[in-house]
């Protein structure tokens, strides 16, 4: 049985505990085409909210790392504002790059890590723009002097990756060739639903049976591939309420499908975490840096077998095109409260 879906107790534990300053309320990863001083790069951001904390880790494989708090602790007497930063480039000898960024009015919906609008993030070279996300260009002009130029293509999102927290129902959202979505996963009576908009798209039923496996959905006529692996739930004999027990792993896909950036800092800590949690049946030392558990494996393998063209699924710094012709990957790991 799945306990996250068969459990009677349907309540959320409102007990705080010494170690729930670790606990990621939300984490996301997205991985962006764009470029570096003129060079091709990929930029890897990392969303963090904690109870305590709130960051955004942006990171370029063999060039830089660097994070930025976008609210400070509760416990701090820094108030949030704009700021900027200058950064050398370790793969670039002398190159430098100034980071830009303001979160101080940024909107988050739904307690995710990564802001939905007012707010910016840019990075510039030689005093011009190269990268920026965001819809508040007007102040970034007015602080730094750059200004957004026609060449300055939209940055390629090439991969979304959610570490969503809850008992039986998810929430993400995805754009999928320009179209934003809100992704639903619920599971509940032994069955998984997947829910695009609020619509039901598809139901897998006997999930205790049929805990992998991949079916075609659309979305907006978009034919999506979506593939699921909820092994560690059937499998999950710890019941020890802790979050890290146990989580379901969902992929959307579409087109040739996205890259899969390789995770750092505090997404790698949660993974290593939960994979000492899994117990003896599984061997870490086999398994690549991306997958922590024997699930997981087999579901992004099976996902990046599916695209004809083949993307890395380990480093950023050894991915191919995969999102110019369109091709996107959500990645979503659904962790179970207990």
């Amino acid at each position: 049985m799945i306990p996250g879906c068969f459990s009677p107790n349907n309540s959320l534990s409102s007990s705080t505990t010494s170690h729930h300053h670790q606990v990621p309320q939300n984490l996301v990863t997205c991985i962006y085409q764009t470029q570096l001083c003129n060079s091709p790069a990929y930029l890897t951001l990392t969303w963090l909210k904690t109870p305590f904390s709130h960051n955004l880790t942006i990171y370029a494989a063999d060039s830089f790392s660097v994070t930025i708090s976008i609210h400070p602790s509760p416990f701090s007497f820094f108030r949030n504002r704009a700021g900027s930063k200058s950064i050398y480039l370790t793969s670039h000898h002398y190159q430098r790059i100034k980071l830009h960024w303001d979160f101080t009015r940024a909107d988050f919906r739904h307690n995710s890590a990564e802001p939905e609008s007012c707010f910016y993030i840019a990075i510039s070279c030689n005093s011009r723009l190269e990268f920026y996300l965001g819809d508040l260009h007007p102040e970034l002009t007015r602080r730094s002097g750059l200004i957004m130029t026609h060449q300055l293509a939209e940055p390629s999102l090439l991969s979304r990756r959610e570490h969503v927290f809850g008992r039986k129902s998810y929430l993400s959202r995805a754009k999928f060739l320009g179209s934003k979505h809100e992704i639903g996963i619920e599971c509940n009576g032994g069955a998984l639903i997947v829910k695009v908009d609020g619509k039901v798209s598809l139901v897998v039923k006997r999930l205790a049976w049929k805990f992998r496996g991949n079916e075609r959905i659309f979305v907006d006529g978009i034919e999506v591939e979506f593939f699921w692996d909820v092994f560690n739930w059937v499998n999950n004999n710890h019941g020890n309420g802790n979050i890290h027990s146990s989580h379901g792993v969902f992929i959307f896909q579409v087109g040739e499908g996205g890259v899969w950036p390789e995770m750092v800092g505090p997404e790698k800590r949660l993974m290593k975490k939960s994979m000492s949690m899994v117990g003896p049946t599984s061997s870490p030392a086999a398994m690549p840096s991306l997958s922590p558990s024997p699930s997981c494996s087999s579901v992004l393998q099976w996902a990046e077998e599916s695209s004809d063209s083949g993307r890395s699924s380990c480093s950023s710094s050894t991915t191919r095109s995969g999102g110019s012709n369109g091709g996107f990957s959500l990645l979503l790991y659904a962790w179970r409260r207990d």
